[in-house]
């Protein structure tokens, strides 16, 4: 009971702050990511935003693994907490980074500015708008940025740390653009910050550990079904996170 207690204590705390701060991010990041010339300066924002949550918090990214290069690639991760969003800046702080997800996105004040202009929203019930987000992916990739799918299409209903069955969009695009895959294990945040409606979903400070994969490059991705690679990358990721 007193964990419960807590653990929305605590959850109230993240999320009030995480709000207070959105405010007063927003002017700059609003006015960065809506030129196109100045897009890729809210990137150290972000990061500085991101370093600053995780100092309130009290949760800090502890990193295993080979460090990836600087070269723009799309990065997969398992997706269990709102903390693999602004998180991931500290992960990849080298990358200018975009993230790929649901347009219902689109709807949230505040955040449907950054969405809009800087990420890449995907309606996957419209063929023509999917469309349209791949050919946004691709200018993305030849502009020097990074994309981060979720391949889960979200976070999975209470499931953690078990993994929903991966879509196939980051590995086609990896195809058609010959660009690397980065896989990541998120082995811990679902630990950390569970989604606010989850009454009894954990909260606490503590360490987000990621691990960072090899990568699967495209000469790699080519040789086999895009359906092989979806489940090996997938079983991959859930081998680490379920380790933890």
């Amino acid at each position: 009971m007193m964990k419960m207690v807590f653990s929305n204590l605590y959850k109230l705390y993240a999320y009030s702050l995480f709000t207070a701060t959105l405010f007063v991010f927003y002017p700059i990041t609003a006015l960065l990511v809506l030129n196109p010339k100045t897009r890729k300066w809210s990137t150290p924002v972000f990061l500085g935003w991101s370093y600053l949550l995780s100092v309130l918090f009290l949760i800090f990214v502890k990193k295993q693994g080979a460090k990836p290069d600087k070269n723009p690639k799309i990065i997969i991760a398992n997706h269990t907490s709102y903390l693999d969003i602004f998180m991931m800046y500290q992960i990849l702080p080298m990358h200018n980074i975009v993230f790929m997800g649901k347009s219902e996105i689109l709807t949230y004040p505040l955040i449907k500015t950054y969405f809009k202009h800087l990420h890449i929203p995907v309606d996957r019930s419209d063929k023509r708008k999917a469309a349209q987000s791949m050919l946004m992916a691709k200018r993305k990739l030849q502009e020097g940025w990074s994309i981060v799918i979720f391949p889960e299409g979200g976070i999975p209903d209470h499931i953690a740390p078990e993994m929903a069955p991966f879509k196939p969009g980051a590995f086609v695009m990896a195809q058609k653009n010959q660009v690397s895959i980065l896989p990541l294990s998120l082995q811990s945040h679902y630990k950390l910050l569970s989604e606010p409606q989850n009454l009894k979903g954990n909260a606490r400070p503590g360490l987000a550990k990621v691990y960072y994969h090899a990568e699967i490059a495209p000469d790699v991705l080519n040789s086999n079904e895009v359906e092989h690679w979806m489940q090996e990358t997938r079983d991959l990721i859930a081998r680490k996170v379920q380790s933890e």
